[in-house]
């Protein structure tokens, strides 16, 4: 019987499970077990302590469902979602820089047309957003799928909307010949992931807020190249600068430009003031 203390163990945890068939789990588990216990020797928790934590991570699990992920915005607002991003995507010039995908998407939002209004009468100014896909090397690519999705101008996405029984501020679009795209909807507004559950907790009690600054989603997938995920975020936006996870590349922000009443590049006539969003997408080559 192995005489075990807090010095020795941790080599006996990794002897336990140093016959893991699989190697690369073994090695996870190795590198897990070294970093908690280095962790636990290094902030020496109380009983109570440890307790809250075993708590806090019970009521992170409890509080998701098949609309919520608890973990995710637990991640998400550790900095972990955008680290493993950031490791899973290291880019070549002339590729967009990735974000994470969000708690928001949804599968198989409605094909559109380009020019097609993805706002379906929600209220807000109006909103027109233009651009190209491109390889990485600048070739432009016809029939790139182009799925968006943003919030509305009260910050909420659509599938938060109770009784909404359409989509709202999401659609998929296809590049044309030239690689363009470009389709209207309504300014998107800043806005607070959940709060309400264990992560809010955490941020509250470290002082921080739950804010997302301003943008809009983009998924852009193309024959032979890896799909892009990531955002456009609205310059100005006053929370750029401390975006609850962390998403935030300068390369990713660009002006939401207010236009007079007049005629729209493609043509439509603007009683109103609105805005303009360009933003031209690199893609990675796959593999």
């Amino acid at each position: 019987m192995t005489d075990l203390n807090e010095h020795t163990i941790t080599e006996a945890v990794l002897e336990r499970f140093g016959d893991t068939p699989d190697p690369r789990l073994r090695m996870i588990i190795a590198s897990l077990v070294r970093h908690l216990h280095d962790f636990v020797r290094d902030v020496e928790p109380s009983f109570a302590e440890w307790q809250s934590a075993v708590e806090f991570l019970t009521r992170t699990g409890q509080m998701c469902s098949d609309t919520r992920q608890e973990f995710i915005l637990l991640s998400d607002t550790l900095g972990a979602s955008m680290l493993v991003d950031a490791i899973n995507h290291r880019l070549p010039a002339g590729a967009t820089e990735t974000t994470v995908l969000g708690p928001f998407y949804v599968r198989d939002a409605p094909e559109l047309p380009l020019g097609a209004d993805v706002s379906q009468g929600s209220p807000g100014e109006p909103l027109l957003v233009e651009g190209t896909v491109a390889s990485a090397g600048g070739e432009r690519l016809a029939g790139a799928v182009v799925d968006i999705w943003h919030s509305d101008k009260d910050g909420f996405y659509d599938v938060q909307l109770p009784g909404l029984q359409h989509a709202a501020g999401r659609g998929r679009f296809r590049t044309d010949a030239q690689g363009r795209f470009h389709f209207w909807t309504i300014q998107p507004a800043y806005y607070p992931i959940p709060d309400d559950g264990p992560v809010g907790d955490m941020l509250k009690a470290s002082k921080r807020h739950p804010y997302r600054p301003a943008h809009v989603h983009f998924m852009i997938a193309a024959p032979g190249h890896e799909t892009l995920v990531t955002h456009v975020f609205a310059a100005g936006d006053p929370y750029l600068d401390s975006d609850a996870v962390f998403g935030v590349k300068r390369s990713l922000v660009r002006e939401f430009t207010r236009k007079a009443p007049g005629t729209a590049p493609d043509g439509r006539r603007m009683d109103t003031a609105w805005r303009h969003l360009a933003y031209d997408f690199g893609l990675k080559p796959a593999g």
